[in-house]
């Protein structure tokens, strides 16, 4: 790998966090918006009253139509203890939006949605605790690896180039709404992610900006496999390219279930950053959050990654709240955040 690493201009900070302590990032966002049971009004607010097609789940439309739900939810997160504040994005694409009737919306989603968590970030940091926005990048409902036709394993309903180029709106949306780092996340095609990273890339060469980049991958089942068929080990090497300031595992899996995914991550990831943050164990729809895992449960399996020497960066996805936080929170911060085999890929070297 090339010893040459990027010198941030956006989120300087944070790699020398992640030197001394264990860094936080939030939870879920839908569990807390189902949690307002929003009606079909509530997503279409005045501006899409008369949309043509429903609006109903469409989370990302919220920072548009609710955008003070959404800044709630950022608040509450950080005030459990979160370092880390994901934007309200994971299906912002054009792509993810054909299916509302929203593409030509999609950068404009992005822009707000980065602001809105902006403004929450910049309310309680300080010197000694700074907040950072995670710009999100969440899949497709396309994959490019995979047919969408059992009949046909030739086919493909998305192509390279379209994820590149709905990717790298994204982002630039993100980035002008003032997002500190990049998380492409819950990678379960890896072709789809390797189309987020070129964009990014390109987009950073041309805007003269420098932002870390988080990849965080999704393994769907006991076949320690993510969906287009990467192992844990093959996933790492197949983003390792991007000189990610971190990569980790999310959503699909409880913590329980993860422990032997993120461990081996852990082993082959040698020269980067750990990030997990797993689902509130496995769906319960008995439970308020649809998830079993109270948050001491869920704590406590994150304080064992931490005491285990796993992770860098800890916190939730799906079914997880800003109580899970902040257990998750208290129960790491007694424990030294892994340490990375090679000294030199900091994130922060400067370019000889």
């Amino acid at each position: 790998m090339n010893a040459r690493l990027p010198v941030y201009t956006r989120g300087q900070a944070l790699p020398a966090l992640l030197r001394q302590r264990i860094v936080v990032i939030d939870g879920a966002m839908g569990t807390q918006i189902q949690r307002h049971k929003l009606t079909e009004a509530d997503f279409r607010g005045e501006r899409f009253r008369d949309h043509p097609k429903d609006l109903k789940g469409n989370n990302d439309l919220l920072v548009l139509t609710r955008p003070e739900l959404v800044r709630a939810i950022h608040d509450a997160y950080l005030a459990a203890g979160a370092d880390i504040v994901e934007t309200n994005t994971f299906g912002a694409t054009s792509i993810a939006q054909e299916d509302y009737g929203l593409a030509s919306i999609a950068r404009e989603m992005n822009v707000a949605a980065a602001k809105i968590a902006r403004a929450a970030c910049d309310a309680v940091a300080t010197p000694d605790k700074p907040r950072f926005v995670a710009g999100a990048l969440g899949p497709t409902p396309r994959t490019a690896s995979i047919s969408p036709d059992v009949n046909d394993p030739g086919a493909r309903n998305v192509g390279f180039d379209q994820l590149r180029d709905a990717y790298r709106e994204q982002a630039e949306g993100l980035l002008d709404g003032g997002c500190d780092l990049f998380l492409v996340e819950t990678v379960f095609d890896t072709l789809n992610a390797k189309a987020a990273i070129f964009a990014l890339d390109a987009l950073m060469e041309d805007s003269g900006e420098r932002l870390p980049v988080i990849v965080s991958g999704t393994v769907t089942d006991a076949s320690g496999r993510i969906l287009s068929g990467q192992t844990v080990a093959a996933f790492w090497h197949s983003v390792r390219h991007a000189r990610p300031l971190a990569v980790g595992l999310n959503c699909a899996l409880g913590a329980a279930l993860m422990r032997p995914y993120i461990e081996e991550l852990s082993r082959v990831a040698g020269d980067t950053y750990i990030s997990c943050y797993p689902n509130a164990g496995l769906p319960n729809p008995m439970s308020e959050t649809g998830f079993d895992e109270t948050p001491p449960v869920t704590g406590a399996l994150m304080e064992e990654f931490a005491k285990s020497g796993f992770i860098n960066i800890a916190g939730g996805c799906c079914g997880t709240t800003p109580e899970h936080i902040a257990e998750i929170a208290r129960r790491v911060s007694a424990y030294r955040p892994r340490t990375r085999q090679d000294p030199l890929f900091t994130g922060t070297v400067a370019a000889a």
